[in-house]
């Protein structure tokens, strides 16, 4: 008997734009069954900045040629771009007999451990959600649950050009400053962080190394 709640695909989608991905993901979570396995699609995304279901565009403070695309994820307006590390988690959580609370709890605590395994404090803030270095953001977490299923994920700052962070309040705070791992002298490459992110998330979801299969596209 297949173990449902332990079920894992991940898969590596290398660098993407974000709409067409965004399109996937709702209609993988709208198409799914109780018997679809949990999956984890890795990639970084094409310079873009994303709103929030219900972000103020008050917040981009100044526009350029990067393409401002209406998403409908919790949060207000990031940035993603080359050299980010992304992690869209569609997981079934009634399956799981996981609330948002606890999904949102167990990303943050695998970023802070990833951190941590290079010697970097980090750490998660009640007040606004994501995993930071100080006072500076490092990753931005953005979820949306539909039929007891969630989609996006969670971005991570690894080697990026981090200019047009500068032109948004990220996540919607004026002047909140934004850090990436290759500030704090991380070299590991992108798909590096994505094998060890992907690694922690599993250990903190419960996902079993015997039912995870990995796909290359």
């Amino acid at each position: 008997m297949r173990d449902m709640v332990s079920e894992l695909q991940i898969c590596y989608l290398g660098l993407q734009p974000y709409a067409p991905i965004h399109t996937k993901m709702r209609k993988f979570t709208n198409q799914r069954t109780a018997e679809t396995a949990d999956e984890f699609w890795c990639l970084q995304h094409h310079a873009v900045f994303t709103l929030g279901a219900n972000a103020d565009e008050q917040h981009i403070i100044s526009k350029s040629k990067i393409p401002i695309v209406q998403s409908d994820r919790g949060g207000q307006v990031t940035f993603h771009g080359p050299g980010q590390v992304i992690i869209y988690l569609l997981i079934n959580l009634r399956r799981k007999s996981m609330g948002i609370k606890q999904l949102v709890q167990h990303i943050e605590q695998s970023v802070v451990d990833l951190l941590g395994s290079y010697q970097i404090m980090a750490e998660a803030r009640a007040d606004a959600h994501g995993v930071y270095v100080g006072d500076a953001k490092i990753a931005s977490l953005g979820l949306r649950v539909s039929g007891g299923c969630s989609y996006h994920g969670v971005a991570l700052n690894v080697d990026m050009d981090m200019g047009p962070f500068a032109q948004i309040n990220p996540c919607g705070f004026p002047g909140l400053a934004v850090t990436q791992l290759k500030e704090h002298g991380v070299e590991s490459s992108c798909q590096q962080i994505h094998t060890e992110l992907t690694m922690q998330l599993c250990k903190h979801l419960h996902y079993k190394s015997s039912n995870i299969i990995t796909n290359v596209h």
